[in-house]
């Protein structure tokens, strides 16, 4: 049987990475199930989004990065899109790669017991096992790994959640809208994990190699792989925040992390939900390991006009994944590093969701495919409802918002 996922599953198995099982376990932990509510709005705008990347590397026939240098774009915006996408997404990216090797590390070293001395042999491991899949770079195979570990995920992250027996009722009440207090920080954490930036530009690049064609036929074949797949880490988003409210909320327990979950459970729920929650987190490290560099290449060799194939796009990836494995090896905590850099998306998003909608209304580049009124509409309601959280943020630390 053909699986329902294509170009959308690199872009679920890249957002479903530490960075979300971290952020989605400290929520439950922290404010239980009430702020699922932010994880299904997050989901429905990565498939709003998504869904115009996905048209813009069809029907456009270029990628993100491609269309905002291209002929016709404001010298400014053009000269901000090079600095935002270096800045934001290559250096960006170098520390967040940390963050992914690390997690799995985490997740490797809960699942199967091994002491702490353990962690940089397991990163470098890791890192050897993502620099093959980024050296031999064929779509096909990256496709297969990234569906593979997302099923993996939905998988261990399902099971443990039935084994912690979750209150239904709580998680349908976790659907209304409402921020506990104190828990802004993690609803822009929830929100930035699961709309990455870089996704955009992954997802434009690599439609293309699944659909090089421009009919009809591939952009509806897009679109319902956008839905299937993004829904589909939803979902997992989900599964991991309600395992950590029904085992963790209310507890006393110091959490920082899936790992200590996992350690976590154990005592109530037996070795098997350590291990699941740790071979989730083993699978959530390593598909972002390889998605972070691959959208990285992506999004510098089209912005600086260079190949998007051979040399230095490879040289590119392999260079994201070196500078996270070095930092990485370092022993800098990977909590810190991962929660930091989900709110540095959170705050960056509006911006580069903004340059997707202005892309995404040129004719000149998209033909009859432009966005019509309600994807505008929705796609401004986005940018506006992302952009209105991380302006409360930066507000609250200035102390002008309580």
């Amino acid at each position: 049987m053909k699986l329902p996922f294509g170009p959308g599953a690199l872009v679920a198995a890249a957002f479903i990475g530490p960075g979300t099982v971290t952020a989605c376990t400290l929520a439950g932990a922290n404010f239980g199930y009430a702020l699922i509510w932010a994880l299904v709005f997050a989901t429905f705008a990565t498939m709003i989004l998504q869904d115009m990347a996905a048209r813009l590397g069809i029907a456009g026939g270029m990628g993100l990065g491609e269309a905002l240098v291209a002929p016709g774009t404001p010298t400014v915006l053009k000269w901000l899109s090079v600095v935002l996408v270096l800045a934001a997404l290559a250096l960006g990216n170098a520390a967040y790669e940390a963050g992914n090797l690390s997690g799995g590390a985490l997740g490797a070293g809960a699942a199967f017991g091994w002491p702490p001395e353990a962690q940089r042999p397991i990163v470098w491991g890791l890192a050897l096992l993502a620099a093959v899949f980024l050296f031999i770079g064929r779509y096909k195979l990256l496709e297969r790994l990234l569906i593979g570990l997302v099923l993996m995920m939905s998988i261990a992250f399902a099971g443990s959640l039935v084994l912690v027996r979750p209150d239904l009722g709580a998680m349908i009440g976790g659907l209304k809208p409402g921020l506990p207090d104190g828990s802004l920080l993690t609803a822009i954490a929830l929100i930035g994990t699961t709309i990455v930036p870089y996704n955009l530009f992954l997802h434009a690049a690599s439609v293309r190699e699944k659909w090089p064609g421009a009919g009809e036929e591939a952009l509806k074949a897009a679109s319902a792989d956008t839905r299937v797949s993004i829904g589909f880490g939803g979902l997992i988003s989900i599964l991991i925040l309600s395992t950590a409210a029904a085992s963790l909320f209310g507890s006393g327990m110091a959490i920082r992390s899936a790992a200590d979950m996992a350690a976590s459970l154990e005592p109530a729920y037996g070795p098997g939900a350590r291990l699941l929650v740790g071979v989730g987190l083993f699978a959530a490290g390593l598909s972002s390991a390889v998605t972070a560099p691959l959208a990285t290449a992506y999004a510098v060799c089209e912005v600086t006009r260079r190949p998007k194939s051979g040399r230095e796009f490879r040289a590119i990836a392999l260079g994201i994944l070196g500078i996270g494995t070095l930092i990485a090896s370092l022993g800098l905590k990977p909590v810190n590093l991962i929660l930091i850099a989900q709110v540095a998306n959170g705050i960056l998003l509006p911006i580069i969701a903004v340059f997707l909608i202005v892309t995404m209304n040129r004719r000149s580049i998209l033909g009859t495919h432009v966005n019509g009124l309600m994807s505008n509409l929705l796609g401004g309601a986005v940018v506006l409802i992302a952009g209105g959280f991380g302006l409360r943020l930066i507000m609250r630390a200035l102390g002008v918002w309580p």
